[in-house]
């Protein structure tokens, strides 16, 4: 037994218990005393209201587009795996080559190395987590993950766009300004550039990403196979006026510095070639022409994406939709090796002779091991 205080007192835990005790009663009367007064209801209504209110909190997503994929989904898992697959084979064939053959080793093909490593960071971003939810029979993720992904596509999307803006600038300095650029380009240049190419996008997307992570959501059901930030905004409790204001300012700042790099650079490169020669016309148009491919192809998807989460697309197919919207995040980091692979002939030369030493290795190990059999 619990020994009691002189007259007659409480022990100290008896005193927290009745005190949390009266706590709880205030709490209810003062519950019923809004529900009476403000919202008009009933003391049983009234309980409905606070459970629902409560719930209202959101730990999951549930990303409803794959229940449409269910009476295909093994077809879909082989596909976007194969995809996969591809996407790392393709980006990691250009980095190990150009790692590995100092020949290679000059602004352009840095910068197409570290296009290649923002396409594996996109493509694992997306892929792993698209076949895991596709997967899964509830089709759902957590709130965590979703904003995490939600981050690592948006970063993404910028660092693409930059990179391919940085690009533009050296295609500039390599037209305009042949004979100086060595002196321009150096790899101290590279080396920042590169840096500002992953700095600004990561830092100014999570300066903005601030106010998504502040707000409470309400609604638990998106009818994407990935997450947005556009789409967790709409799904959020209050009014989200101020959110989109910021969202359109920011779009603004992360994309005014990329756009003007890359209309300067054309635009002097265009000057340039209405001036030069037939011969060196030629050859600043098969020196922008993978660059150009490479734009356009990133630039249609993400007009995909616009249209899509802009406008009313419910008219297309569920399959037309889903290829606009995965677009702009699983086909440049697959064509942009093949594009520069086969436009530019050193890469291309480099990477024939890799593939080829390997299959003529295959080849000898394969005769070897057959003859010892023998």
């Amino acid at each position: 037994m619990s020994l009691k205080y002189k007259d007659n007192k409480l022990t100290p835990m008896e005193s927290v218990k009745r005190t949390k005790s009266n706590y709880k009663a205030i709490m209810t009367s003062l519950k019923r005393a809004i529900c009476i007064s403000t919202l008009q209801m009933d003391w049983k209504a009234c309980i409905e209201h606070f459970k629902m209110k409560n719930s209202s909190i959101v730990s999951s997503i549930v990303l409803e587009a794959f229940y449409r994929m269910e009476d295909l989904k093994y077809l879909y898992f082989v596909t976007f795996l194969v995809l996969y697959m591809l996407l790392l084979f393709a980006n990691a064939i250009v980095i190990f080559v150009i790692i590995i053959n100092k020949v290679l080793h000059n602004p352009m093909n840095y910068f197409l190395c570290n296009l290649a490593v923002n396409g594996i960071y996109g493509g694992t971003a997306l892929l792993p987590p698209l076949l895991g939810t596709l997967m899964s029979p509830s089709h759902e993720v957590s709130l965590a993950c979703c904003k995490a992904q939600i981050y690592f596509l948006h970063t993404y999307a910028i660092i693409e766009f930059t990179i391919l803006s940085v690009m533009c600038y050296d295609r500039y300095v390599a037209i305009c300004y042949p004979l100086q650029y060595h002196s321009i380009m150096t790899i101290t240049k590279v080396y920042k550039l590169i840096a500002f190419s992953w700095g600004y996008p990561l830092v100014i997307f999570a300066v903005f990403f601030i106010m998504t992570l502040r707000l409470t959501i309400c609604q638990n059901r998106l009818g994407r196979v990935y997450c947005l930030n556009f789409y967790l905004v709409k799904m959020s409790c209050g009014n989200t006026y101020i959110e989109s204001i910021m969202g359109l300012l920011f779009l603004v700042v992360y994309s005014f510095p990329q756009l003007a790099m890359t209309f300067y650079s054309y635009g002097h490169i265009l000057k340039i070639c209405f001036t030069a020669t037939k011969e060196s016309k030629i050859k600043a148009l098969k020196t922008c022409t993978p660059h150009l491919f490479a734009i356009l192809n990133y630039s249609v998807g993400c007009f995909f994406e616009i249209v899509q989460s802009r406008f009313d697309t419910s008219y297309l197919s569920f399959e037309t939709q889903m290829f606009m919207s995965l677009y702009f995040l699983i086909f440049p980091p697959i064509l942009n090796p093949a594009i520069y692979g086969m436009s530019v002939k050193t890469l291309r030369a480099n990477i024939f002779k890799l593939v080829c030493s390997k299959k003529i290795k295959k080849v000898i190990v394969f005769k070897v091991g057959s003859l010892e059999h023998k």
